[in-house]
């Protein structure tokens, strides 16, 4: 149903064709842009597979209840075409990057069953809306001559930081790997290694080719959705406009539009702990007293390593919730004394997590991120300083963002100054030992009421709440948006 203020959808219906990449990080945002497009009275068919689907079955029930245009396009995974083993659908269940390939071809294939449902559908596509990965979505909206719009999953701040480091390419006179150097072209100075550069810009012959489609099919794209809001990243926002050329809206934080607890809870996937237990513990501490430590879905460190997070949250004294990925590699350990050492003042879920409704909650003082894109901003939204940990990917970048300019956070120490890439974990061992992460802490969690980052981040927390209200800078972004694609998509039609 058309929510109030929706005006701009006119007398026809915009269908909007939302394909994630299947990775909870990139799925999540794009789902909850799902919902706040329908709630503009837009039709919007999510594009997936039948294991990612039963991750969102709560959302798609009550999208049906309220009555939302919200419909789900199930292609069955091709997995054996490719030689993927069965239930290979998510990034997060690839035992070994070395599948990579076969993944990503296999998201190929889901092309053909995809426009075959267009050509059937009612309603043609107005708008495209698919994951930079997924160059192929490019051609689809050729065939039914619609925009397709861009999803990196990422801010700008980062988005502006890879593409001059793309452009001007200052790394590659840079013999060696820890040598700190200038990214070009920022209202900053942010200073970076090559050991830290994103993925993308590091050469590697398996993937050329696929990273040539990928910004071919960029290239030819009406224009890039950011989960991001323009107070945020000002400055950032406009540059990157500026140098791709191409218009871009910011329209987040999108994990806002999750305001009952049940959505915060059911966000992303069955939680590893009941609303209840989560809630009546957290209620029980005290306000900013509880450090959330939650390193990402794609997180696979060590065990040693993460022992030592263990023992410094013991050593901590402090309250805290700790998430770890597969505790099934830690269980001797936690069973072993550390579960009845930190019982009451320490709280341990093996799994998924309900983190934005964690981080939503008063008593949460503090937060231990990877600095995933996702994590970065529901961290701002709940108003909570943060230490960071970057692992991979863009990580490092948002690491700067969060230290440098917002400086909101505290880096975990001088130790983790390279990515790890998948499969090192083992290769690299122990990176950050307890006293730091210790120490670390301490400096985020004793800074007291008047701490510069934890008002910084109160302040932004707010700002992003605004954002996302009637006439806020991200809830008027969303209205362009729609408008502009509809006017493409009829241009494109006429």
């Amino acid at each position: 149903m058309a929510s109030a203020g929706c005006s701009q959808v006119d007398e026809v219906q915009p269908h909007f064709v939302v394909v994630p990449l299947l990775a909870q990080g990139h799925m999540i945002p794009m789902i909850d842009i799902a919902a706040l497009l329908a709630r503009r009275g837009a039709h919007v068919t999510v594009v997936t597979t039948p294991y990612n689907a039963t991750r969102f079955e709560q959302f798609f029930a009550r999208a049906e209840q309220s009555e939302l245009a919200i419909s789900l396009l199930q292609i069955p995974f091709p997995c054996l075409e490719v030689g993927l083993p069965i239930g290979c659908e998510n990034l997060d269940a690839l035992p070994s990057r070395a599948l990579l390939r076969k993944f990503y071809k296999a998201l190929s294939l889901l092309q053909q069953p995809l426009e075959r449902f267009l050509d059937l559908h009612l309603l043609p596509p107005t708008c495209i809306l698919s994951d930079k990965y997924l160059y192929w979505t490019a051609e689809t909206a050729r065939r039914f001559r619609c925009p397709r719009v861009v999803f990196h999953g990422t801010g700008c701040f980062s988005l502006l930081s890879s593409h001059n480091l793309q452009l001007h390419s200052p790394h590659t006179s840079i013999d060696s790997d820890s040598k700190p150097f200038l990214v070009p072209g920022l209202p900053h100075e942010i200073e970076i290694t090559k050991s830290q550069l994103p993925g993308s810009l590091i050469k590697s012959p398996d993937f050329h080719d696929f990273r040539d489609k990928i910004a071919e099919a960029e290239l030819g794209a009406y224009g890039v959705l950011v989960n991001s809001f323009t107070e945020l990243e000002k400055g950032y926002s406009e540059k990157y406009e500026e140098a791709i050329n191409k218009k871009i809206w910011c329209v987040g934080p999108v994990s806002l539009c999750n305001q009952k607890s049940s959505d915060k809870y059911e966000r992303g996937n069955r939680a590893s702990i009941k609303q209840s237990n989560c809630l009546n513990w957290l209620d029980s501490k005290d306000p900013k007293s509880v450090l959330y430590v939650c390193l990402g879905s794609l997180c696979r460190m060590n065990p040693q390593q993460l022992i030592q997070i263990g023992l410094a949250l013991e050593s901590a004294a402090r309250p805290f919730i700790w998430v770890i990925k597969n505790r099934e590699e830690l269980e001797k350990w936690v069973s072993e004394g550390f579960e009845e050492r930190i019982k009451g003042r320490g709280l341990v879920i093996g799994g998924w997590a309900p983190q934005v409704l964690i981080l939503s909650h008063p008593a949460i003082g503090g937060f231990v991120t990877h600095c995933g894109w996702n994590s970065t901003v529901e961290g701002i939204c709940g108003g909570v300083p943060m230490i960071t940990w970057p692992q991979f990917a863009e990580q490092f970048l948002n690491e700067k963002l969060v230290v440098e300019v917002l400086k909101i956070g505290v880096r975990i120490g001088a130790a983790v100054e390279r990515a790890v890439r998948w499969g090192e974990e083992e290769r690299v061992g122990v990176m950050v030992k307890k006293e730091e992460i210790e120490k670390a802490i301490g400096m985020v969690m004793d800074g007291g009421e008047e701490g510069e980052e934890r008002r910084r981040a109160e302040d932004l927390g707010k700002m992003a709440a605004k954002a996302m209200e009637n006439g806020g800078s991200s809830h008027l972004n969303l209205s362009l948006f729609i408008k502009d694609v509809m006017a493409e998509s009829a241009h494109l039609k006429a």
